[in-house]
């Protein structure tokens, strides 16, 4: 078997051929596709984790549990007889679960974390009028159809995250508000 690894937005996807034997076509079908999965996840992630641990842990891995990791697959040149089933499977599985799946199985990664890759860090620097401020700048965020996520509080400094599509319309509500802003090292800092 031989799988071609990549990963793409928020999925990680590989191909593999197969050709599998057992008591029945339709045995053979589901063994294939469990090693199939194994194969993927195998090869997709072997640059982004402990190879040995996890190479221990797809193994023992059960395979409803890689199953549910799988946002998609695809078969081509499907061919079987009454006990071989061969065919090209392709896999994409769901980036966010195999992360919580390593995790689950406290396997070092250093998988890439896509749900932040189209976000802008956001760095608020309240004055002594901290509440008030929040209430304008959720108020802001409301008004604009933005969805901030706050990532720390500490003292008079709000780390948030924004989408990066919102980041115009959020500075110009800001600027109408009376909020100044700032770029510093690819965050957006902002303060009134």
């Amino acid at each position: 078997m031989f799988a071609t690894p990549l990963i793409a937005n928020e999925l990680l996807h590989g191909e593999v051929t197969v050709n599998i034997s057992s008591d029945t076509a339709v045995n053979a079908k589901n063994i294939a596709f469990d090693e199939a999965r194994r194969q993927i996840l195998s090869d997709s992630l072997r640059q982004y984790a402990d190879v040995d641990t996890l190479t221990d842990a797809i193994k023992n891995a059960d395979s409803a549990d890689l199953a549910n990791m799988v946002s998609a697959s695809t078969i081509g040149d499907e061919q079987s007889s009454n006990t071989t089933y061969s065919a090209r499977i392709s896999i994409s599985f769901d980036a966010a679960a195999v992360r919580g799946w390593l995790t689950d199985n406290q396997i070092q990664n250093w998988l890439p974390d896509t749900s932040v890759q189209d976000s802008v860090a956001v760095i608020v620097n309240m004055s002594a009028n901290r509440l008030s401020q929040w209430i304008e700048l959720t108020d802001i965020a409301r008004t604009e159809k933005i969805d901030i996520q706050p990532q720390k509080i500490s003292g008079n400094v709000i780390n948030l995250v924004i989408p990066v599509d919102k980041r115009g319309a959020f500075t110009i509500a800001l600027r109408e508000r009376g909020w100044k802003y700032a770029d510093t090292d690819g965050a957006l800092r902002i303060w009134k």
